[in-house]
């Protein structure tokens, strides 16, 4: 039913494929059919010292950019549940690679945007495609799969755009915390963590968000994304004209 409402949205909005920019929903069933269904490791280049094992379906391009944009920055809700779906298959690399059962249970912790970004956008996309992708793994297999809220963003964080990799490390050092509250609500449970987000770009966000969970006792399995950045550098001997 949730399908059908979404298509009807789409319809009477008058939206495109963001994939192919076909008119109708806001992705079509060939460019949905054309996207990744394994995801692998996606270390950053550098990656942060530390950093648990990365996971991504694919580059931060085409499609995949088109999908995180338009749900990110302008509320097309229908693409949560792809790129909800997209999340799931990160996450079940990165327990595959750990070693974790198919039956074992799973925390998923997603990145925390900052309040006024949510409040900006009207939805916190990370939290919904995490909450996705638990449904998703959670219905496929007879596993338990929850969402914690285990991070909260302290003021002071400015905007990543633009920022390069030093920049970005030094912008979120210290900028998130494990509240003991949430931490408690699943102190009992022997469920393997792992951080959800977006894109992978620097590592510095899925970094510091490791190290607050870390601070609090809390060991991280890994980090599943959507997907990640391709770094592009200029080969050595390559001098200015």
């Amino acid at each position: 039913m949730s399908t059908l409402l979404d298509a009807g949205a789409d319809l009477l909005l008058g939206s495109a494929c963001v994939g192919c920019a076909e008119p109708g929903r806001v992705l079509c069933a060939v460019c949905r059919g054309g996207l990744p269904r394994s995801a692998t490791l996606a270390w950053p280049t550098p990656a942060p010292v530390g950093l648990a094992p990365p996971f991504a379906t694919g580059p931060y391009d085409a499609t995949l950019r088109s999908m995180v944009v338009g749900h990110k920055e302008h509320r097309l809700l229908g693409l949560t549940g792809p790129l909800g779906d997209l999340l799931a298959t990160s996450v079940l690399a990165a327990t595959e690679s750990g070693g974790v059962g198919s039956a074992a249970p799973l925390l998923l912790v997603p990145v925390p945007s900052r309040p006024s970004a949510v409040r900006a956008r009207g939805h916190d996309p990370t939290l919904a495609m995490t909450r996705r992708a638990a449904r998703t793994l959670g219905a496929a297999a007879d596993r338990q799969v929850t969402v914690g809220r285990l991070l909260r963003t302290r003021p002071g964080v400015a905007d990543q755009a633009g920022l390069d990799a030093e920049g970005r490390r030094a912008n979120l050092a210290g900028s998130m915390a494990s509240p003991a509250r949430a931490v408690r609500r699943h102190s009992g449970s022997r469920a393997h963590v792992l951080i959800c987000d977006d894109v992978i770009t620097t590592g510095a966000t899925a970094r510091e968000a490791q190290r607050a969970l870390e601070a609090a006792g809390i060991v991280v399995l890994g980090v599943a994304a959507v997907a990640a950045t391709v770094r592009r550098h200029r080969p050595r001997d390559q001098g200015l004209e």
